[in-house]
């Protein structure tokens, strides 16, 4: 049994406080009786999050830049899923400031429906020009076709959210252009006045992500289980929420306490945005268990960096 926990460590001490007032019982039974291994340690300018590198690779993608809406495509079974080289278009609100321009949470978008499909409708042609095809999948995922995609690798939006988008935009003039030309689209499209009625975020731009080609059906490598209720309030930083959904987690990790008081395999992957920690069942010296038993680390000292 293998579980992974996305944004399961933070490196902002404001993380602290909170935890500390926490009974976490299972999850500090879990890392008393688990040896832990540093997996990931990722640049700061690393496009892909440490948990996304590792689902790409549970799931037989390339770690660096894997190819997730062509996986998605294959799933949907576009036309043409099989060949070509595919991407996600996140429709987004980019908050110009005085010096920067950075990217609000699509979540916070509250796109509907509706709303997505008529701007979907409304940018295809301007894509088409560019030899990229969209297809609608949800309101704030589409899938991109063309051959402008091959070779980009692009973050997703949650690794930029709050950040200057400049370091992040694709490396391609033609995809910057189409950025450029669906702002001044947006800017009069009548959904825009719509929403702007109802006080909701201007859809002003899209973000393109998950770019790649798939030469075969991926083969999973591994099973594992992914638990995301921390990614939320950990992009938002908002760390009281993310302590109380630890609580919450808390209980989920009863099924790997007892596969591991069974003897089975366990393992468990805690990761921060940019590093991964696997902790797997290792011999320990009588010492260890002994300062473990008396003086056990408190999950705040564990899940937080200094």
């Amino acid at each position: 049994m293998h579980l992974l926990i996305p944004h399961a460590l933070s490196d902002d001490e404001a993380a602290r406080a909170p935890l500390r007032a926490l009974q976490l019982p299972q999850l500090q039974d879990l890392l008393q009786r688990l040896a832990p291994q540093t997996l990931l340690q990722l640049p700061e300018d690393s496009p892909l999050g440490a948990h996304e590198q590792l689902l790409a690779a549970a799931r037989g993608l390339d770690p660096q830049a894997p190819a997730w809406a062509a996986l998605r495509a294959h799933e949907l079974q576009l036309p043409g899923a099989g060949s070509g080289a595919w991407g996600f278009v996140t429709p987004v609100h980019w908050e110009v400031g005085q010096a920067r321009v950075s990217l609000r949470d699509p979540q916070e978008l509250d796109l509907r429906e509706d709303e997505a499909r008529a701007l979907l409708a409304a940018m295809s042609p301007f894509f088409a020009e560019d030899g990229l095809t969209l297809h609608y999948d949800q309101p704030l995922r589409w899938l991109v076709r063309g051959e402008p995609l091959q070779g980009l690798t692009g973050a997703a939006p949650e690794r930029v959210i709050g950040r200057n988008v400049a370091a992040w935009l694709p490396a391609s003039p033609l995809l910057r252009r189409l950025q450029n030309e669906m702002q001044m689209l947006l800017y009069t499209h009548a959904v825009t006045d719509a929403r702007s009625e109802r006080r909701a975020l201007a859809v002003n731009s899209f973000w393109l992500s998950g770019c790649g080609a798939l030469a075969a059906a991926p083969t999973p490598t591994q099973d594992l289980t992914v638990l995301d209720a921390l990614v939320q309030p950990a992009q938002r930083s908002d760390w009281r929420a993310w302590a109380q959904a630890w609580q919450t987690l808390d209980a989920q990790l009863a099924p790997l306490q007892a596969a591991l008081g069974a003897g089975q395999d366990v393992t468990l992957t805690l990761c921060g945005e940019l590093q991964a920690r696997r902790y797997t069942p290792a011999p320990r010296s009588a010492w260890t268990r002994l300062l473990q038993r008396f003086r056990p680390q408190q999950a705040s000292d564990l899940l937080v960096a200094p």
